[in-house]
Order: structure tokens, then C-alpha cells, then sequence
């Protein structure tokens, strides 16, 4: 089996990446927006305006390091998108078998 530090992306696996961690960021990105539409809907005291400011800070940098790519580490945070719901196998199909069982082996631990 191919080491993770090892694959070699063609042009269009490399296309195939950037597509799907663009998919996760605007799934995720998306259900935050909605989640803060319907929180600062309900705001009636202080509290709930820092509970707000604080999950969107923590947000913030939690996507900001979630989704910077790095080729060395593609197949754990595809793993880890798909555990957390963002992403989908089906949105990895053209990617090579062997990246895409151990991405799926992954995302089950």
C-alpha cells in the first residue's frame, strides 16, 4: 500500500481535491450561517450575544486550519470531513482506489 506522504496527484485528482475541500468549506460555511441566523434571531440578553461572539471566534479559527490544504495531509482531513458530515465519498469519485479506501478506512476509525 502507497504511503500517505507518497501519493502523486494527476492534474485532475489535484482538480478533484480542490473541488471537494471547497464542497466541505461552503457545506460547513453554510450551516454556520444558518446557525447564527437563527441564534442572533433569539438574542434577548447579554449572554447569548457573547455566546454567539465566542462560538463565532472559535469558528473561525477551527475552519480557517481545517481547510488550508496540504498535499502531505489531504487523505486525514478528507477523513475527518467525511466523519464530521461535510463531505461525501461520491464527492471523491476520479480519485485513485487506493487514496479513496484509505480515506474510507479512515473515516471509520
Amino acid at each position: 500500500m502507497l504511503p500517505v506522504s507518497k501519493i502523486q496527484l494527476s492534474e485532475i485528482e489535484t482538480q478533484i481535491v480542490e473541488q471537494a475541500f471547497q464542497t466541505a468549506y461552503q457545506r460547513e460555511t453554510s450551516a454556520l450561517i444558518a446557525h447564527v441566523r437563527d441564534r442572533s434571531a433569539t438574542i434577548d440578553k447579554l449572554s447569548d450575544l457573547w455566546y454567539l461572539h465566542d462560538l463565532l471566534s472559535t469558528k473561525r479559527h477551527e475552519i480557517d486550519g481545517k481547510y488550508d490544504f496540504d498535499e502531505n495531509s489531504f487523505v486525514f482531513d478528507f477523513a475527518s470531513l467525511i466523519k464530521e458530515g461535510w463531505l461525501r465519498l461520491e464527492d471523491l469519485q476520479g480519485l485513485n482506489k487506493t487514496i479513496l479506501s484509505k480515506i474510507s478506512a479512515l473515516s471509520r476509525m
